[in-house]
């Protein structure tokens, strides 16, 4: 194991660079070190870092954005998950036919991360009927959220030992994990009704190819427009079944 001042430069290296997003593209660092509730000068000492290695660069007014290093990595990582082109074209395509916000999000171990969102299809108040807190975190709640609740559900995995009560929806014991784990196999898809947040609803379907359950392909909604689940389902399930016989997946 690494030591610990060098465990601690780079946890604050990388919860640096995970506050760029799709809805924030450049920081000021002011505006960081805010944000990382860390010494303006000591934020400065990571930002010189982190833009010489050229996973950051500086942008005009003292703004900084993502640098190229970091397009060549996700490159190369993309580049081996055959699944992946397929499954964020499906993403896009959900997004721009439901209105609503679309995610990917894969198992990694006892984690389940969100690894692409739809930018186009978020959803707004006045299109919506309220605003919604998407799967879009990179590490999500299992235990609460459609894909990560499927994702469990298909690995047969128990319920993470530090499943927190969002709501007084959240499945936070063993036996109703069991039975919620049941009926999502069972069903082939998985919904999160009010579990991570009062109003914010999710569904969910696995993503296969012929190596089995690659990830998961899901919306977030307010729960208000959960009655059009079916026809959602439908979207989904279609997108799916597409990438599953291109990557040689067979019922």
């Amino acid at each position: 194991m690494p030591p610990a001042r060098t465990r601690s430069t780079v946890q604050h290296a990388v919860a640096l660079l995970e506050l760029f997003d799709a809805d924030h593209t450049q920081w000021t660092l002011s505006a960081l070190a805010r944000q990382l509730n860390q010494p303006v000068s000591s934020v400065h000492e990571q930002l010189l870092t982190l833009t010489h290695s050229g996973l950051l660069t500086k942008l005009g007014r003292g703004r900084y954005g993502l640098g190229w290093r970091l397009l060549k990595l996700s490159s190369a990582l993309y580049g081996s998950l055959p699944w992946y082109p397929h499954a964020h074209a499906a993403m896009e395509r959900v997004a721009r036919r439901t209105h609503h916000l679309t995610f990917v999000s894969v198992l990694d171990g006892p984690r389940v991360l969100c690894v692409a969102r739809s930018v186009q299809g978020r959803d707004t108040p006045a299109r919506s009927g309220g605003t919604v807190m998407g799967e879009t975190r990179f590490e999500l709640p299992a235990h609460a959220t459609a894909g990560g609740k499927l994702l469990l559900a298909l690995a047969e995995q128990p319920l993470p030992p530090d499943a927190e009560a969002f709501t007084d929806r959240t499945v936070t014991t063993p036996a109703a994990w069991t039975a919620a784990a049941r009926e999502i196999r069972a069903a082939g898809f998985a919904q999160a009704v009010d579990e991570w947040a009062p109003g914010t609803s999710a569904l969910a379907v696995p993503v296969r190819s012929d190596a089995g359950v690659m990830a998961a392909l899901g919306v977030s909604l307010p729960t208000a427009r959960l009655r059009g689940r079916d026809g959602l389902l439908r979207i989904l399930q279609d997108e799916a079944d597409q990438i599953g016989w291109a990557l040689g997946s067979r019922p």
